[in-house]
């Protein structure tokens, strides 16, 4: 039995008891027939999924709604994904860069120059993550690999994965290779770039390791596709740790999960009960949940209650909402964005390639160089970053060197001077 708590349908939601029946406890799927022949050959198909899919009866159990919990003071926690790198002899510290395919070496860079004029105590080592193939599996290649677990840090470009010719994502790829369990949006309005919306500044996290993206997919027969959905404490408590960590890092004052435990009872519920347990161990951050659906709705219509919160969710629906976000404050051509790991990150663009502008010089490199930003805070590396930030926001204000899909007539290296020149 479920009782829930809430008080309209646009509000968040509080679930004060998350016990699955016995009934939710099975696998389910979305296949309903009564003909024997299908029933025999399913029968052959999933003999070996209810051996591994087979839960044990539990005992119901009572979750106090988070208004009732009392918090106790506890040790400081050891922050999640710290960055462990070091500078060298020079002063300075090494980071990987994957300058990207399209106009990813033009966007690239402009962040190496602005860089440079900040004097920012960064050197570059450029790696080629072209995928070869490794026992018949795309992987990245054995020298890029090392770069980035030696430097423990890496910036990226944009990277193309050809459709429909059976190409793995080379983004996917690096995510899989390095366990970048966390990714890592903020969705600030930029002042200079109008949009329907003002005043926007969320943050999401998408857990990034599995969900709906764990590739787990069979044919149980011809014309029915089964894919499962895979959601673990372990990384459930990891990326939740993070977001209640980074929210105290940049004083947001709340955590709100957002789910669909209403309907996926036992994998959003596992989220969305561990978030519960997490909560206790950051009395000075107030969480609450949200189903994904109302989290739409409402941000649309109104995005500014969202400004003192850190949203944090399974993969699919992060994918779905931060790129939503992202069309709040003007596209994916303005949002940064940091792939978190526990022993690297990776920090990057995620716009496409462009490849019809590559080698024109009408690239905005804003993306990347806001993401350049958050690599530098996660590096520790905060002066720096704000004097870069500030450079850059005030030259979008100003709106006299801007890219032409900012509505302005300036070549890419024009907009990275104008930044250089405020610094």
């Amino acid at each position: 039995m479920r009782s829930e708590s809430r008080s309209d349908r646009g509000g968040a939601e509080r679930f004060d008891s998350f016990s699955p029946s016995p009934s939710s406890l099975l696998p389910t799927t979305s296949i309903f027939t009564s003909s024997p022949t299908f029933k025999m050959l399913a029968a052959r198909n999933f003999s070996a999924a209810r051996q591994t899919l087979r839960f044990p009866r539990v005992a119901p159990s009572f979750v106090a709604p988070i208004s009732q919990v009392r918090f106790y003071a506890s040790p400081a926690q050891e922050a999640v994904a710290k960055f462990k790198g070091q500078k060298g002899s020079d002063g300075k510290y090494t980071v990987t860069l994957i300058e990207g395919d399209g106009i990813g070496p033009e966007i690239a860079q402009s962040v190496k120059d602005i860089f440079a004029a900040a004097k920012a105590p960064v050197k570059w080592e450029s790696v080629d993550v072209t995928p070869i193939l490794k026992d018949g599996k795309t992987a990245i290649p054995d020298d890029a690999i090392a770069s980035v677990r030696r430097n423990f840090v890496a910036l990226k470009g944009p990277l193309a994965t050809p459709v429909g010719k059976g190409h793995v994502s080379l983004n996917l790829t690096l995510r899989r290779t390095f366990n970048l369990f966390a990714n890592l949006r903020p969705c600030k309005s930029i002042a200079g770039y109008k949009t329907p919306y003002d005043n926007v500044d969320t943050v999401l996290i998408r857990e990034n390791t599995e969900g709906e993206y764990s590739g787990i997919e069979h044919v149980v027969v011809d014309g029915v596709v089964q894919s499962i959905k895979l959601i673990t404490k372990e990384a459930s408590e990891r990326v939740l740790r993070f977001a209640f960590q980074y929210a105290q890092s940049i004083n947001k004052k709340k955590v709100r999960v957002v789910h669909k435990a209403t309907i996926m009872k036992m994998s959003d519920g596992l989220f969305l009960n561990t978030a519960r347990e997490i909560a206790k161990d950051f009395p000075d951050v107030e969480f609450d949940a949200e189903l994904l659906d109302n989290s739409c709705l409402k941000i649309v219509t109104d995005p500014t209650p969202y400004n003192d919160k850190v949203l944090v969710m399974p993969n699919l629906y992060g994918d779905i909402l931060s790129d939503m976000c992202a069309g709040l404050i003007g596209g994916l051509g303005l949002t940064p964005s940091g792939n978190i790991g526990d022993e690297c990150s990776i920090f990057e663009a995620v716009h496409g390639s462009a490849p019809d502008i590559a080698g024109q010089g009408l690239a905005n490199p804003t993306a990347l160089l806001l993401s350049s930003i958050m690599m530098l805070q996660h590096m520790g590396l905060h002066d720096h970053a704000a004097r870069i930030q500030k450079a850059t926001f005030d030259t979008l204000a100003e709106g006299k060197a801007l890219t032409g899909d900012l509505g302005g007539k300036a070549k890419t290296h024009e907009y990275a001077q104008a930044i250089i020149s405020r610094l």
